[in-house]
């Protein structure tokens, strides 16, 4: 089973998700997390749980924030990750939402309250070192207005990486990505 874990104030019904759920299927879930980063990782490792005592094989896609919860899950767990433009420092660029009352949510356009001590919390998932970097499959986009790809060119430079110059945070065509995503996760 493959799982997609979305980004900051995004949804499993997000637009890139869907794009996902079109290729690869029944073969993933997109769950839609909690803001509140300990809420969203206690789902996400119960929902990986499940399916290894189920004997099934998990492996995760992350984009931005969900590529920094997916670093910490598959280094954990040892499974298979795919990054795509992610936040390998959300304490340091998520600092922006401090001073804000409320976020909005890019999906449904609610909003949620994101605090010091979210962001502090974010520390206790933080990987220093990968136990194995050929887990680890990470997308970027040198264009990216949100993060600073060479930071996760910095932090990821043992994973298989692929730097495109140009693109956006959303990483533009990622679909084309798909087959060798496929073939990353079956070997």
């Amino acid at each position: 089973m493959i799982i997609y874990i979305h980004g900051f104030a995004s949804s499993g019904y997000g637009a890139k998700a869907q794009k996902f759920v079109e290729y690869f299927e029944d073969e993933i879930i997109t769950p839609s997390l909690s803001n509140i980063p300990n809420l969203a990782i206690n789902t996400l490792e119960q929902i990986i749980e499940a399916f290894l005592r189920k004997g099934e094989k998990v492996s995760l896609i992350g984009s931005s924030l969900g590529g920094f919860y997916s670093i910490y899950l598959a280094n954990k767990y040892d499974l298979k990750a795919v990054l795509i433009n992610p936040a390998v420092n959300p304490m340091d660029t998520l600092n922006r939402y401090e001073e804000v009352e409320m976020v909005q949510n890019y999906y449904d356009s609610s909003s949620f309250e994101f605090t010091h001590e979210h962001i502090s919390s974010l520390e206790n998932y933080d990987v220093y070192e990968l136990k194995n970097p050929n887990n680890f499959m990470t997308l970027l986009q040198a264009e990216d207005e949100v993060l600073d790809y060479e930071e996760a060119v910095e932090k990821l430079e043992e994973t298989n990486l692929e730097i495109e110059e140009g693109g956006s945070h959303s990483f533009e065509g990622i679909e084309r990505y798909f087959r060798k995503i496929d073939s990353f996760f079956n070997n």
